[in-house]
């Protein structure tokens, strides 16, 4: 009896998994084709050599920074547009994607500033002599062209996540695939021909890998926006969303209160990883070109964690916006399960293909043998982080952003860097053992989000009927 009952807490039925899978199997092709076109990216300047690869590599880590913190504006605007959906409420809904607008302008604008003007001082921060292979100056030359070309596409980039945000919202999920899947192909295609120069056009290496991004940035939003506005009919909310920035002061005032520790911390954990990445430099170009093929990799396995955990912030957003509390809870309790158990499978085909990928990479040994060993590192913290990947959208889908924060941006900052950034300047602990050390804080991490998500304080609507009418409609 206590078994049957186990089985019924932690495994849904079948129309459970279907419902769940309707949601994230678009999301996973969606990632899955970017993250393998990722991999082929990066192979391909990997070709070129250690220095080109680097320097894209670092490049790409401050481009993160940004993504993350658009990333995170919108999700604290997306709580509210996930609960309006659920609630059918279409002048909620369009206000929330007014918001979003707005938050994609000023990011973009901050990001096109500080990159523009001080990119090489940034990526100095990473450059840093040890060991045989790797031209610092080269790499930072590298470095320097790929970061000016990719600002061209960042405001693109920005505008496409935030209309995917919103179709997501209502529970569609294709269309953004298709956008997404279309403009890695795009890239594809362009970085085969302008890095090595085929069918005729320029051999172009680093600044070729940029422009096909770029190019694949237009392409995504125009598929996307033109989608959006031609489908009126099945999405009433993009109707007139342009016609005035008009977001009502209750609505504002909430998402910035909910929506703010959201993208603070997005941002402050892009930096801490950039930070991170930076402690682990210190061990020399080696380390980082390691480090790049393994991170690249490793994200072409861990999508399927990331879009589980997305899809508990719009099932579990919309259950809760719905007032079926209760469902959410025993809902997001059976898709942390799938998470984690789908996970050990995945860390272990990546273990056992770990040998093999940084053969296929134009560069040395020990850049070889390094990302191997990280790979194999990866695929045994696997299940551990879908576990805290989770709980981190759990926490989100009731509003809990400030909670959130300290479980994730602030987690990094009080923990993982200070024992990276001891470990890297006042030990002479080669960097294998210091990659493991520091992702194996992850654990602590799981006793902490095991904690919070038990506790149940995110069980919570936010977008009532009795609170104040935020989804209010604007006076014509």
């Amino acid at each position: 009896m206590e078994h049957r009952s186990f089985l019924s807490k932690y495994i849904g039925n079948k129309a459970f998994y279907q419902a769940v899978l309707a949601i994230v199997i678009p999301v996973v092709i969606q990632n899955g084709v970017s993250q393998f076109v990722n991999v082929l990216d990066n192979l391909m300047v990997g070709r070129i050599g250690t220095e080109q690869m680097s320097g894209v590599a670092i490049a790409n880590q401050l481009i993160f920074v940004f993504n993350l913190t658009v990333f995170g504006g919108l999700s604290g605007a997306s709580i509210f547009g996930a609960q309006f959906a659920g609630k059918k409420d279409t002048d909620g809904v369009r206000h929330v994607l007014r918001f979003k607008l707005l938050i994609c302008v000023c990011v973009s604008t901050v990001a096109l500033v500080v990159l523009g003007f001080f990119h090489k001082p940034l990526l100095t921060l990473f450059l840093h002599e040890s060991g045989a292979e790797g031209d610092l100056a080269a790499t930072l030359e590298y470095g320097s062209k790929y970061v000016l070309i990719m600002l061209i596409g960042l405001v693109p980039a920005a505008l496409s996540m935030c209309y995917a945000f919103s179709l997501r919202e209502t529970g569609e999920t294709f269309v953004p695939m298709v956008a997404s899947g279309s403009a890695v192909l795009i890239n594809l295609l362009f970085n085969y021909l302008l890095i090595f120069g085929k069918l005729g056009f320029p051999a172009l290496g680093v600044l070729g890998a940029a422009i096909a991004t770029v190019i694949s940035r237009f392409v995504e939003l125009a598929i996307i926006v033109t989608y959006a506005h031609t489908h009126t009919n099945r999405f009433p909310f993009f109707k007139g969303v342009c016609r005035s920035l008009y977001v009502p002061g209750a609505l504002a005032k909430q998402i910035v209160l909910k929506g703010t520790p959201l993208l603070l911390n997005e941002a402050f954990w892009s930096l801490g990883m950039t930070t991170m990445m930076q402690c682990y430099s210190m061990r020399g170009i080696s380390a980082v070109a390691a480090l790049n093929i393994s991170s690249t990799v490793s994200n072409l396995f861990n999508i399927v964690f990331m879009s589980i955990g997305s899809s508990i912030g719009i099932i579990v957003g919309n259950l809760l916006g719905a007032n079926k509390l209760e469902e959410a809870k025993d809902t997001d309790r059976k898709i942390i399960a799938l998470s984690v158990c789908t996970c050990l499978f995945f860390g272990a085909a990546l273990a056992v293909a770990a040998p093999f990928i940084p053969r296929l990479y134009n560069t040395g040994d020990e850049v070889k043998t390094l990302a191997t060993r990280f790979l194999w590192v990866s695929a045994c913290m696997m299940p551990f982080n879908a576990f805290t990947h989770a709980c981190y959208f759990t926490l989100r889908s009731g509003g809990q952003t400030r909670i959130t924060m300290l479980f994730d941006s602030c987690f990094v900052w009080a923990i993982c860097i200070p024992v990276a950034f001891v470990l890297s300047r006042f030990t002479a602990l080669p960097i294998l053992p210091l990659y493991i050390v520091c992702c194996s804080l992850e654990l602590i991490k799981c006793v902490i989000g095991f904690i919070l998500v038990r506790s149940d304080r995110w069980v919570v609507n936010i977008v009532r009927s009795d609170d104040a009418d935020v989804g209010e409609q604007q006076p014509d």
